[in-house]
Formats: structure tokens, sequence, C-alpha cells
């Protein structure tokens, strides 16, 4: 796609790096059959391409409007198009880069400003969001059913291995922002399991948010300080050794590996940054490597036993990292079985902070997920993001699990 940058452009970095991804788009389409927003809406500016063209215009020149935002506000990063893009278009970043842009000429105003101020003061803040939640989850059982939907479910969390630096191999998680209050179990089973397969797992006190949250909100700036207070918190375990910066929130592990190319242009940070992407693990790939030679038939039984499990694939693993199936062939290993779900590869409408800001169309897909996941009758859902495990759970009503508990359910014995 021919692209010219407008004069008054021509040296943002922004608009230099959105015309190289415009200029691989060669608009065949086959992006308009994956993309959930298109199949809701029918109108082709709510598809990849039709934001594609919007951001092109932006780029040579054109006066964005409230209506070009709208439009790419809709997008859901899922990236299910780069998946289906044969040119090979780098997407979820251009939407990104077309974002800031027509950010800056169309500020936004009154309610919608306002409701961005509060998730970006709070959801990016492990301690101030863990008092909000343990209040919702103290009053509870008296609020309106929808408004209790959305509370997450108190889980209890059994203890975990009291001293992981004994192992020879040593790893780092992200603790992230909302998962520690939110889903607290999901990084003890981690730690127990891969404890169980002779890894030690820790965390460091002053690592957080992963940036996610202000980077896909516009913040990018600020998205920038949460990435390197990261990289200063983890680089002493790089440096002695660490072999894996481990996330278990799927959406972070997409905005860890894309540490690189972020912060490519910063003197101080790209070579640790580059570093940091290259150890930047899902839980997943770090189980499976581990366990590739081992043999997990003792398992099975114990697996069948616990009942179907539908899993549900975010689209932060299989189009974001690009780890499509490998979830569903680790849990067949260990014997789990796993029901059938019809368009695994389309959002569940999570979308990080999507269902805050595009509701009635988070909530249509969200609604059509659920229906794909229980067409199996399962017994267990289960996915691998913290995002879509509440937001499933609020649309289900039924408790969903992070993966990794039902292995280590089978593999500790811990309920």
């Amino acid at each position: 796609m021919k692209t010219t940058i407008a004069p008054e452009l021509i040296t943002d970095p922004r608009a230099i790096a959105a015309e190289e991804v415009l200029r691989k788009c060669v608009h065949c389409g086959f992006c308009l059959a994956t993309c959930p927003t298109y199949n809701l809406i029918g109108d082709e500016q709510d598809s990849p391409r039709g934001r594609i063209y919007l951001i092109k215009q932006v780029v040579e020149g054109h006066t964005p409007t409230e209506t070009t935002r709208l439009h790419l506000d809709r997008c859901l990063t899922c990236r299910n198009c780069e998946t289906t893009c044969p040119s090979g278009v780098q997407y979820g970043h251009l939407v990104d880069l077309g974002r800031a842009l027509v950010e800056e000429r169309v500020p936004r105003h009154g309610v919608d400003k306002l409701k961005r101020k509060v998730v970006l003061s709070l959801l990016p803040y492990s301690t101030r969001m863990a008092p909000l939640v343990k209040l919702g989850q103290a009053v509870r059982p008296v609020l309106p059913a929808k408004l209790a939907s959305a509370v997450p479910m108190r889980q209890h969390v059994s203890p975990v291995p009291p001293n992981p630096g004994h192992h020879d191999r040593q790893m780092l998680v992200l603790d992230g922002c909302v998962q520690p209050s939110m889903a607290p179990a999901t990084n003890a089973s981690a730690t127990r399991v891969l404890d169980a397969f002779g890894i030690g797992l820790t965390s460091a006190a002053q690592a957080g948010c992963c940036g996610a949250v202000h980077y896909h909100l516009n913040e990018q700036h600020d998205a920038r300080a949460f990435m390197r207070r990261n990289i200063d918190a983890w680089w002493p375990s790089v440096e002695a050794g660490c072999e894996a910066i481990i996330t278990t929130a799927s959406g972070c592990g997409v905005m860890v590996k894309d540490y690189a190319q972020v912060l490519a242009d910063d003197p101080l940070y790209a070579e640790k940054a580059t570093r940091i992407s290259e150890l930047s693990k899902d839980i997943v790939e770090v189980l499976i490597s581990v366990l590739q030679t081992q043999d997990l038939t003792r398992y099975h039984d114990n697996a069948l036993a616990m009942g179907k499990v539908a899993f549900h694939a975010p689209c932060t693993l299989q189009h974001g990292q690009q780890l499509p199936l490998v979830t569903e062939t680790l849990l067949g290993k260990f014997g789990f079985e796993l029901t059938s779900v019809a368009d695994p590869h389309i959002c569940c409408g999570s979308a990080g902070t999507y269902s805050l800001f595009q509701p009635e169309l988070s909530h249509k897909l969200r609604d059509n997920k659920v229906n794909a996941l229980l067409a199996g009758q399962p017994d267990i859902i289960a996915t691998a993001n913290i995002g879509c495990q509440l937001h499933i759970q609020s649309g289900s009503g039924r408790r969903v699990l992070h993966w990794i508990e039902l292995v280590d359910q089978l593999v500790t014995g811990t309920t």
C-alpha cells in the first residue's frame, strides 16, 4: 500500500514506523473474516483493513475526527488478523501508532476522559486495587446480580514451597497488577508445579504492571516508565543467571516480549529490553519444554477423573505470542479430556480494558464465547489470562480457572 507521509509528520518516528507497516498491506481482505468487531457490526471501518485506511489517511495529513477515533477505539487489538494476514502486516503495532497520532489531534473530554483517568490511576497499581477487591468481595453477597458478577470470587491459596532458591534452575515470575488480588492462586500454582519439576520460581518485589494498560490507552510515556521499572527490578537476577522471566497472564506476556521494540530507541534501556524480551516466556512454554522427555501417562486416570475441560485460548496467547494449541497439547499430554469449542480463534471480548470502555460489544463477544465453551457440557472452564478468566466468569456464573491450577491439582494434589 503506497503511502506518502505528510510534511508535518515526516520526522515523526510514529508516522515513519506506521508507514513501514502500511506498505506491507495489499488490502486483500482476508482479515475481514476473522475480525470480531467487523463480524458483529458489519462496517468495514470496524475491520483491520478499514482501520488501516483510516491510519493511512492520518499519516498522509488528513485531519482525524471523533469518528476516526471511535473506529480505532473499537478495535480489540486481538491480533487475530495478524494470524490470518498472508503479508505479515504487524497490525497490533500499527493500531497503537495510529491511536497515538489520532489522540493528539482529537483529545478526549467529559466522562470519557474522566473514566480513563480513573482506570489509569487504579488498575495498574496492585496496592490500590487490593483493598478495593477485598471490599468488593466482602459486600458481594448483597450486591445486585449484575454488579456482583463483576467482582472476582475469593480464592483459597495453599502455601507455596518455602525455599525456591535451593533449586539449580531459577526463574522469575511477574506478579502483575490485578492478578495478585483477583487471582492469587495462579502464581501460587505455577510456583508449586515448577518446584515439583526442579525449578525455583520467585518474583522481584519492585516489579509491577507490565505497562500494557497505559500503553494501549495511549499513555505510552508512562507505559515506558513501568517497563523501565520492571527491567531495573529484574536486572540483578538476570545478571545472576536467571533462566527465564515467566508470565502467567498471556496479556502481560505479549507486552513484555514487546519491550525490545517499544524501547528500541532508548539509549539507556534498549539493550537491556532486548535481553528481557529474549528471556520472557509464557508459563506453558517453560512447562512443555521441561516435560518434553517425561512420560505423563501416570497422570491420565486422575486427569480424566477431574472431568471434562473447556479451554479458552486467549488472543494474547494464540495470536499475540503465536502459541496456538500449545496449552491444549500440554493438557492432553497430562490426560485431560478437552471439549470441542467452536471458533476458538475469536476473542472473548475482555481485551484488557476493552470491557470497561466498549461494554456492549464486549458483552456480545463474551456471551458468544460462553455459549461456545458450555456447548460441550464441561465440568471445568480454564484459560490462560486473568482478563479472560474474570470476563468469562462474569458472563457464565461459573468459576473459571487458570489451566496451571488444574496441573497443580494433578501434580501436587493441592486444591
